[in-house]
C-alpha cells in the first residue's frame, strides 16, 4: 500500500477515510515544517493510532519521527511491555523519562496520595529541552475533556511550556502555523476531531494491535471514589479497600493511581464498539481520577506544560 492509499475498508467508510486524510496532511506539515518532532508514546490506544498513522503517511519510507514517553513508575507493566515491542520491532528510537530519575535526584518529590501522573509534566518539559524537541506530536482528542476541546491542532507553548488559550492561532482551510520563538515549542495533535468510537471504528478496520488491558479479563481490583483501581506500590489499596477479582477492561490508561477499570464483558474489538455506543460518559470521564481534583484539573495542568 503507498502513502496515498487507504486501506479497502476505511475506503468504503467516508467519515474514517475523511479522519484518515485529515491526520496524514497534519503528520507530514509536522514533518515539512519542523527540525526535530516528536511522538509521545505510551503504548496507550491514540498513541498506538498516532504511530500507525505516522507509518502509513510516510511509507515506504521509515517514520521521520522519535518516540518519547514519560513513565511515571507506576504504569501497567502489560502496556510498558507492549511498547518497547513496538519500539524494538520498528525500529524506532525510544527515549523514556523516568519520573523516579527526577524523585531520586530531588527535582521531584511524592505526593501523600501517591498518584504520580501530575508529576510528569516537569521530566516532560525537562525531556523536550534537554533533546532539543520543537514539535511534541501527541494523540489527545476534543472529546475527551473540556480544556482540550479548546486547542488548537498546532498549539504553541511559551519558553516554559506553558499553554495559554489567549494565543491560540486561527486555523482555517487546513492551514497550520508552526512559526515560534527561540525556546518555545508545538504541541500537536493530528486526531482532534475524532471521538472513542471513531478510533475504534478505525482500529478495527485496519485491524490495529493493542494490549490486552484494553479488552476484558479478569483482575484483582478495588474500589475508590466509584472507581476499581489496581493494587500497586502506589499506594493502593487503603485499610478497608477490599481487593475481589472482577472481569474488567480499560477505557484510557496512564498511571495505576488514578486510572480505573470499567465492569466489562467486551473481549473483541466489535464488542468494544458495540460497549461504546451505549455509554454517554468519556474514557476520562468515566475512568481518570486525576481529572476530578478540581472542576479545572486539566487546564490547570495544560497551563503548567502537562500535555
Amino acid at each position: 500500500m503507498t502513502s496515498t492509499q487507504v486501506s479497502p475498508a476505511v475506503a468504503a467508510d467516508p467519515q474514517l477515510a475523511a479522519l484518515e486524510s485529515e491526520a496524514i496532511h497534519i503528520l507530514r506539515e509536522v514533518a515539512g515544517e519542523f527540525d526535530r518532532p516528536v511522538i509521545l508514546f505510551s503504548g496507550g490506544k491514540d498513541s498506538v493510532l498516532v504511530l500507525h498513522l505516522a507509518r502509513k503517511a510516510f511509507h515506504p519510507a521509515p517514520v521521520p519521527f522519535a518516540l518519547l514517553h514519560v513513565d511515571t513508575g507506576h504504569n501497567f507493566p502489560e502496556v510498558l511491555h507492549y511498547r518497547d515491542e513496538v519500539a524494538a520491532s520498528g525500529g524506532l528510537r525510544l527515549h523514556v523519562a523516568k519520573v523516579q530519575d527526577w524523585i531520586d535526584d530531588g527535582r521531584l518529590a511524592e505526593r501523600p496520595d501517591g498518584t504520580r501522573n501530575p508529576l510528569q509534566t516537569v521530566p516532560l518539559l525537562d525531556s523536550i529541552n534537554d533533546l532539543g524537541f520543537d514539535a511534541v506530536i501527541g494523540g489527545a482528542r476534543r472529546d475527551e475533556e473540556r480544556s482540550r476541546a479548546k486547542e488548537r491542532i498546532f498549539s504553541i507553548r511559551d519558553a516554559f511550556g506553558g499553554w495559554d488559550p489567549r494565543r491560540q492561532r486561527p486555523e482555517l482551510w487546513d492551514l497550520y502555523n508552526g512559526r515560534h520563538a527561540p525556546g518555545e515549542h508545538t504541541r500537536v495533535f493530528p486526531i482532534s476531531n475524532w471521538t472513542e468510537l471513531d478510533v475504534w471504528r478505525y482500529i478495527a478496520k485496519e485491524q490495529i494491535e493493542l494490549p490486552q488491558i484494553y479488552y476484558a479479563h479478569e483482575r484483582d481490583v478495588f474500589s475508590r471514589s466509584g472507581m476499581w483501581l489496581t493494587p500497586g506500590e502506589w499506594g493502593g489499596p487503603k485499610p478497608g479497600e477490599e481487593i475481589v477479582r472482577r472481569q474488567v477492561r480499560y477505557r484510557t490508561v496512564g498511571d495505576m493511581s488514578c486510572t480505573g477499570a470499567v465492569d466489562s464483558s467486551a473481549d473483541t474489538v466489535a464488542a468494544v464498539i458495540e460497549e461504546i455506543i451505549g455509554t454517554r460518559i468519556t474514557e476520562r470521564g468515566a475512568t481518570r481520577a486525576d481529572d476530578r481534583m478540581t472542576e479545572a484539573a486539566m487546564e490547570d495542568r495544560k497551563r503548567e506544560g502537562y500535555f
